[in-house]
């Protein structure tokens, strides 16, 4: 499975690349996430709650950072097990460019699965996939956006 996409975040590159490597915002913006410990500067555990289709179980993982090109972008990387649901793994290319007070997030992911949750179909673990993303990053935006003033609807 692939998947590519691009975000608009209201905030310089520095600040989004600092953000991203954030165990805490990381578990904020992950759909499911339980926990993020930070165990090296390119090395996370995480656990992650998903559930896909019929599917739920709980993941436990480890995800590696590479290609590091601070504050332009790196590789992610992560592999991840969900016991009899079966595992998930893949990576992502996560680009950042400046543009003016913003930052344009591009990434690619690739992705592979396994056991059980591999003989649901592809067209719905490619939608929970997209989900998951877009989740994600609309999360990362929030959290990246300046809060509204006070009194502001």
């Amino acid at each position: 499975m692939e998947m590519h996409g691009e975000r608009r975040i209201p905030a310089s590159r520095e600040a989004v690349w600092a953000r991203l490597n954030d165990p805490d915002t990381l578990k904020e913006c992950i759909p499911g996430c339980q926990s993020v410990e930070k165990m090296s500067d390119t090395e996370f555990t995480a656990k992650v709650r998903a559930k896909v289709g019929p599917v739920s179980a709980n993941f436990a993982g480890k995800v590696t950072l590479s290609d590091l090109d601070p504050p332009a972008g790196y590789t992610i990387s992560g592999e991840g097990t969900g016991g009899v649901a079966g595992f998930a793994k893949g990576s992502a290319h996560v680009t950042l460019e400046e543009d003016g007070a913003e930052t344009v997030l591009r990434y690619g992911v690739e992705a592979q699965i396994g056991g059980k949750l591999a003989q649901i179909g592809s067209r719905l673990i490619d939608g929970t996939a997209k989900k998951m993303a877009d989740d994600f990053f609309s999360r990362f935006v929030t959290v990246m956006s300046p809060a509204a003033p006070p009194g502001s609807p």
